[in-house]
């Protein structure tokens, strides 16, 4: 079950992101801050290394690139010389890393398999070699066929009446399966100190709702259907009746795509949360009795709870009182098919494949069954992996150096929230005292999650997943109605990503993101501040974006800007939009262009970060003279700044992911992140010596300066 409502904002999207099935695995598509302000030392590297690069210029491009197109002067020798892999529709330096994190993983879980008989009983050293073997054991699976869902498919045939629904619907979540919509905990908006219930609108198996309506996607509704038809005829249906039912499902989730709330203005807080209480609910839906609901969930519901989309609630509500039978038994069927697919026998693996993989995203073969396995682990027990990764892979002086670097970042920005020209004096005092309650959390939870009363056994891999997934489950909704940890993570220390969090008002950077070309111990200053310092700089000014400005130190949303610096902002933040609108990164397609409005959040935090960052590099180098005045292999430390900043964006994507991202992704395609914040510099320009006219010097009156 995947909470879908205000998700923390990540630096990027997550390399082995599939648009798979919805339901418990949706389609794609949490103390005190610390009072002390004391900047660390300055330098983070070993200066006596600077006559050996950790950047390799030979990749680089004719210099004369620089100001016309920064990424092509960077990254296009690399991009040629690296084309994507068949089992991958994204490659680059994200990906790179996230290939060495998987083989450090596969170490992990593959001696965990290897001793798991042996291991203590119950420890997660045995569940974790127990769950990967049980996914990698591919003739049990195919053996099995699809016996695991038989009596979910049966249950959903014996639906007789509205009633029988409902009851239904209650306890596939008890189960941590979940459909139509998604429920989990998450920090109240108006009393961000407690964790309340979340009920989201979702459904869908395409990855946005105009993938239901707009004439573009045509194709890919044909496509989907034929999918869906597919998974019927592989459970036993006929191909005429198998037809007939895709068609059911395709036709019920198109009803509630219509009614679903489109991605960009998803992003408002306001479509995102909607408080009420039970009796207030059930007034938006009197087909659905909420009370039951959460009886069935063994919730506790105080005062109420967050009913976040009612438009599309109520007409939930409407399909249950009016839709027929055979068209929710057909959805409820084709969800269950596809969201089991994943842990079937390899035709259901390969339909899945063959629509979201190739079909969707343009991707030709499929990844390793390993790769596969691991993403199931992770899946599954992903913090339980972080607690044996942290311990072999990250060290307590990366995490130290890492504190530092923070902690020089958070400085910079409080020093150009206190220079702003065009923020009021009660602004800016609202605004620090924000950045104040920042909490950084580096490299891995302080508690690891204990796994007690998870069962894993050695040989039923749908078994495992299913009982992963109600405990999973059950652990957040055990947080409703408790007070909020801030201490909590969302992502696992093996991620290789950074996140902000806008309701506990946390900066989060897990382990794997720690190393080159983020970080590199033995790297100059300027290659680790236009690296992970701007990867710093760009979490903490999500807590500015279009999003989290609208959220307080603590975590509330609520306003805390003067009417006129608000304008000031939409203004400035404006001009970004038109920006990234002007953004065609295909081709063939000159047509589609960046949604600058989708990416708004993402664009901002590029800037801010990267500015942020540049200051604090500034500030290391007075405090190192020597380095400052040094160039290595012909290049000074501003320039190495931002080479670096552009070769963390370096990579490649397919035409059809492309396509997708565009739709769905609030991130801007990489090579746009590399040269977009850039070109609002004029510290780029004079590091570059590049002159008005030039690509890569944005004119004085559409030049984007916001933080």
């Amino acid at each position: 079950m995947t909470k879908q409502y205000l998700k923390p904002v990540a630096l990027a999207l997550a390399v082995s992101l599939a648009l798979a099935a919805c339901g418990k695995h949706d389609a794609a598509d949490n103390a005190p801050a610390p009072t002390s302000t004391a900047p660390a030392p300055a330098s983070t590297t070993a200066a006596a290394d600077l006559g050996k690069s950790i950047f390799d210029i030979s990749e680089l491009g004719d210099s004369a690139q620089a100001c016309q197109d920064f990424n092509s002067f960077v990254n296009a020798k690399w991009v040629k010389a690296n084309p994507i892999p068949a089992d991958q529709t994204v490659w680059g330096a994200f990906s790179v890393l996230h290939e060495k994190s998987l083989a450090d993983q596969r170490q992990l879980v593959e001696n965990a398999e290897k001793n798991a008989d042996g291991a203590k009983a119950g420890s997660i050293d045995q569940k974790l070699g127990w769950l990967y073997h049980s996914s990698m054991d591919m003739d049990a699976r195919n053996k099995a066929g699809f016996d695991p869902i038989k009596a979910d498919l049966a249950g959903i045939d014996a639906l007789k009446s509205n009633k029988e629904l409902s009851t239904w619907l209650n306890q596939s979540f008890a189960k941590g399966d979940g459909a139509v919509f998604n429920f989990g905990s998450g920090a109240d908006f108006k009393d961000a100190k407690i964790q309340i219930a979340y009920t989201e609108q979702s459904g869908l198996g395409l990855p946005t709702p105009d993938y239901y309506t707009d004439a573009k996607n045509k194709d890919v509704r044909d496509a989907y259907v034929k999918y869906l038809a597919k998974l019927f005829e592989m459970t036993g249906s006929s191909a005429a009746d198998a037809g007939k039912q895709a068609a059911l499902a395709m036709k019920f989730e198109t009803d509630l795509a219509q009614h679903s709330i489109p991605r960009v203005e998803m992003r408002k807080p306001e479509n995102q949360y909607h408080f009420a209480t039970v009796a207030e609910a059930n007034k938006v839906t009197p087909h659905f009795d909420w009370n039951a609901f959460f009886k069935a969930q063994g919730v506790t519901i105080d005062k109420g709870f967050s009913l976040s989309q009612p438009k599309f609630f109520a007409e939930f509500d409407k399909l249950i009182a009016s839709a027929p039978m055979d068209e929710w038994k057909a959805y409820l069927k084709a969800r269950t098919i596809s969201s089991a697919a994943p842990a079937l026998s390899e035709p259901f693996v390969d339909a899945q494949f063959d629509f979201y993989g190739k079909t969707l995203r343009g991707q030709p073969q499929q990844q390793p069954q390993w790769k596969r396995s691991l993403g199931s682990v992770n899946g599954a027990m992903g913090m339980a992996l972080g607690e044996l990764y942290v311990a072999k892979y990250f060290t307590p002086e990366a995490k130290a150096r890492a504190e530092e670097l923070v902690t020089n970042v958070r400085d910079a920005l409080k020093t150009r929230i206190e220079n702003l020209d065009w923020m009021s004096a009660e602004t800016k005092t609202k605004a620090l005292d924000k950045w104040s309650k920042f909490l950084p959390k580096i490299g891995y939870p302080k508690t690891w999650r204990n796994w007690d009363g998870l069962t894993i056994t050695k040989d039923s891999y749908y078994a495992n997943m299913q009982a992963a997934s109600k405990f999973n489950y059950e652990y957040d909704i055990a947080k409703i109605g408790k007070p909020t940890d801030r201490q909590d993570w969302g992502m696992t220390p093996q991620t290789v990503n950074a996140y902000y969090n806008p309701t506990d008002n946390t900066i989060n950077f897990p382990a794997a993101i720690l190393q080159p070309p983020f970080f590199d111990a033995k790297a100059d200053d300027a290659i680790n501040y236009g690296g992970i310092g701007a990867v710093i700089g760009h979490e903490a000014s999500h807590g500015f974006d279009d999003q989290g400005s609208q959220f307080d130190g603590d975590g509330n949303n609520l306003n805390w800007w003067t009417d006129a610096d608000k304008k000031q902002f939409e203004a400035r933040t404006g001009k970004l939009v038109d920006q990234f609108n002007g953004y065609a990164p295909l081709a063939d397609h000159p047509e589609l262009h960046v949604n600058g409005t989708l990416t708004l959040g993402e664009n901002i935090a590029d800037l801010g970060g990267l500015n942020i960052a540049y200051d604090a590099l500034q500030t290391a180098l007075k405090k190192n003279p020597t380095e400052a005045a040094s160039k290595i292999e012909g290049y000074t430390q501003d320039q190495r700044f931002f080479l670096n900043w552009a070769r963390v964006w370096r990579g490649d994507i397919r035409e059809k992911a492309q396509m997708v991202y565009l739709n769905a992704d609030p991130h801007s395609p990489m090579k746009f992140r590399a040269m977009g914040a850039p070109s609002n510099m004029p510290t780029f320009a004079s590091a570059f010596q590049c002159k008005a006219g030039d690509a890569m010097v944005a004119p004085t009156d559409k030049q984007v300066k916001i933080w």
